[in-house]
């Protein structure tokens, strides 16, 4: 569900910039917010940073990141971070609007499983399901493979509702109580089928009977709920808002995960 102070507090709060993530694809910022004695941390992604694409629209990754965490707070799952959309960035950019979102603090050493492992061929770890071989640089047989816990199957139907083009293995974190959040989802919400994922380890099989009635759920609310549908227009097209109705309703209904349509079907770099 949404927090009302946490979105307070990054829409409104005062930003002072730490520093650039210089891994990201688009200009990403690390920040710290304040305002009225609360402090936290989180990622500012500037609209002017966004690189342009040929089949997203420029200047929308921003609003689509808004969007995403709208359509996982409708649900309930609390799968993707906080995130606000502010006019302003911190002082010493001067970037602009752009996207606002909660960071999450991993810890130092791993104190659960990873999601995602490339382990040989030989050696995968019970239940984990490979979904990829390869050769590593020495000529090894290797396998990416991830693991099959209930919130990571919920990311996986998830990544189906918001048609994800860009679920890599970077884009899937745990905090430090080992709970699992997916980030990045600028390339979400299209018309047209664009998933891309490393989870297709559920293809061909429905969300289960809990993740359907939640589906249910929104979908009943996306029909209903003028609030939701007018927020969610003023962030992707009437086109997008339907094609999103469409895929909730058919998940809702039983349809199963689909099948890697495509040679396309893993983002790359993969992680």
């Amino acid at each position: 569900m949404s927090d009302p102070a946490l979105r307070r507090l990054l829409g409104e709060g005062e930003l002072a910039l730490i520093e650039q993530i210089p891994s990201a694809s688009n200009l990403t910022l690390a920040c710290r917010v304040s305002l009225d004695g609360q402090t936290a941390r989180c990622v500012y992604k500037p609209i002017r940073g966004e690189t342009p694409l040929w089949d997203f629209p420029d200047g929308s990754l921003a609003g689509r990141e808004v969007a995403a965490r709208m359509v996982d707070a409708a649900l309930g799952w609390d799968l993707i971070p906080e995130t606000v959309l502010r006019a302003q960035g911190p002082p010493e950019a001067e970037l602009g609007p752009g996207m606002v979102q909660a960071w999450i603090d991993q810890p130092a050493e791993p104190t659960a499983p990873e999601p995602i492992e490339i382990v040989p061929v030989g050696d995968i770890p019970d239940g984990y399901i490979p979904i990829l071989r390869a050769h590593d640089d020495d000529g090894t047989v290797v396998a990416l493979a991830h693991g099959t816990g209930e919130r990571l199957r919920q990311l996986a139907v998830l990544d189906v509702v918001l048609n994800n083009a860009d679920r890599k293995g970077g884009h899937i974190l745990l905090d430090q109580q080992g709970r699992l959040y997916g980030i990045d989802h600028g390339l979400t919400l299209h018309t047209e089928p664009k998933l891309r994922t490393l989870l297709w380890g559920w293809a061909g099989t429905p969300a289960d009977d809990r993740l359907r009635a939640d589906l249910a759920g929104l979908r009943d609310r996306l029909g209903a709920d003028h609030d939701l549908r007018e927020a969610l227009c003023a962030l992707i097209s009437e086109a997008e808002l339907g094609a999103l109705i469409e895929r909730v309703t058919a998940l809702a209904e039983g349809a199963e995960l689909p099948y890697p349509p495509h040679q396309r079907a893993i983002p790359w770099p993969p992680f």
